[in-house]
């Protein structure tokens, strides 16, 4: 949620940094001054009601005293109560379309952004040389049922199209990424976090995928007493809520937090050549970031959490490059995203494979989650995130960029040790 302030100071200058995130709200902003006027005119007039009302009630005993009739004054009292009960209602009308409103408004995108959608990221750097072969690759789905890493058609049978099983050896690869980004994070200083799989939905309104993306995540059956609960999409949904309605101080700041979690997507399963296996399910494994800072730290933060992403698809020998989103590319929460995107050499171009994201106080405002500085001052904290790394795109490049001309796979050095042996072969 961003700052009301911020629309009522230059409500054109916000719907122009919306537009370059291809949201058209000048409706919607409109409606919110509207309401913010009728808000604080309701508060203006309940105030003087109930000061009038707080003045007639001290007159009572001193009429009673000198015997004078109070049967006008208490009139009086009934219809100012009466008043005052309508606007309560009233402004509870406004306070809810206001905040439905302002809840429904995406993220402001950072200035420096291109407006537009993806056609209009920009690549920053580049890691490593494409990959070339002396010999005829095969794809990743060809190479994991070969080497039996992958069973495609009895993850189908289990539970439909857009899941897969991890088997003998491939089990093992995918742990050994798994403990490989784990192992690395601890080492830089972040607290390994084991959360619930299933939120309640704060956590969705927290982390801005509610209510506009409500229909995107699985939601569990519950009884009518019952919390409502769904099935977490990223452990971002979960971990930005660790310190909802909290306030931290100064010195507890940054909090640095991983956490390794499945992760559960409404994403219909995939038969387009380019996107074949698992490069897109409705179930996938993931270790994310996540980071509060102070304000002022938000963009250092950024800057560190991009990095380890680049770090951890580096130590795996890929090519790869970063990409700075544009605008409208931005999920709804965030204001600015680099994506790392890897080279799946059978697709013909990149996949991402890791999203960096800066939400600055936009969680934060939804959630409720500030700091005390050390003068006493409070304000809200910056909430930042990073996939580190998701494995249902690392596995099919690595074993496509690491495939030997007899079929086999190399196993990348900082893997050996947890996987334990140097090739997979049949």
């Amino acid at each position: 949620m961003i700052d009301i302030k911020l629309i009522k100071e230059d409500p054109q200058g916000i719907i122009k940094r919306y537009e370059a995130k291809e949201a058209y709200v000048a409706d919607e902003i409109g409606r919110i001054l509207e309401l913010d006027k009728s808000r604080r005119e309701m508060i203006g007039e309940n105030e003087a009601l109930k000061a009038e009302q707080n003045r007639v009630t001290k007159l009572i005993p001193q009429m009673k005293k000198e015997g004078k009739d109070t049967a006008e004054i208490f009139a009086q009292m009934k219809s100012l109560s009466d008043t005052i009960k309508r606007n309560d209602a009233k402004q509870k009308e406004i306070d809810g379309e206001l905040r439905t409103l302002m809840l429904a408004l995406p993220n402001l995108p950072d200035p420096d952004l291109a407006p537009g959608g993806k056609e209009n990221n920009q690549p920053i750097r580049y890691f490593g040389e494409p990959h070339k072969f002396d010999f005829e690759p095969k794809n990743h789905v060809d190479l994991c049922t070969d080497l039996g890493l992958i069973d495609y058609q009895r993850g189908v049978k289990l539970s439909g199209n857009g899941f897969w099983i991890y088997r003998g050896m491939g089990a093992r690869l995918e742990w050994a990424l798994l403990n490989y980004f784990i192992d690395t994070h601890i080492a830089d200083g972040y607290e390994l976090v084991l959360v619930p799989h299933m939120l309640g939905y704060e956590c969705g309104l927290t982390a801005g995928q509610f209510p506009k993306f409500e229909n995107d995540v699985y939601w569990l059956q519950t009884a009518e007493d019952e919390t409502r609960r769904f099935m977490l999409p990223t452990a971002e949904t979960a971990l930005v809520s660790l310190h909802r309605d909290e306030i931290l101080t100064e010195a507890d700041l940054p909090r640095k937090y991983i956490s390794y979690t499945p992760c559960f997507r409404r994403e219909a399963g995939s038969y387009r050549a380019d996107e074949r296996g698992m490069v897109r399910g409705h179930q996938f494994n993931k270790v994310e970031m996540v980071q509060y800072t102070l304000p002022e730290k938000s963009d250092e933060a950024f800057e560190e959490l991009v990095g380890k992403a680049e770090r951890l698809v580096s130590g795996l020998g890929f090519h790869f490059r970063t990409v700075k989103l544009a605008a409208a590319d931005c999920s709804a929460s965030m204001a600015r995203t680099y994506d790392i995107e890897i080279q799946i050499p059978s697709m013909n171009g990149y996949k991402e494979v890791s999203s960096v994201s800066n939400a600055r106080d936009y969680q934060a405002r939804r959630g409720n989650m500030r700091v005390r500085r050390a003068s006493g001052k409070i304000e809200l904290v910056h909430t930042l995130n990073g996939s580190g790394l998701a494995t249902s795109r690392i596995l099919p490049a690595l074993v496509e960029q690491n495939q030997l001309a007899d079929g086999s796979v190399k196993v990348p050095e900082v893997l050996q040790k947890y996987v334990g042996v140097e090739v997979l072969k049949k």
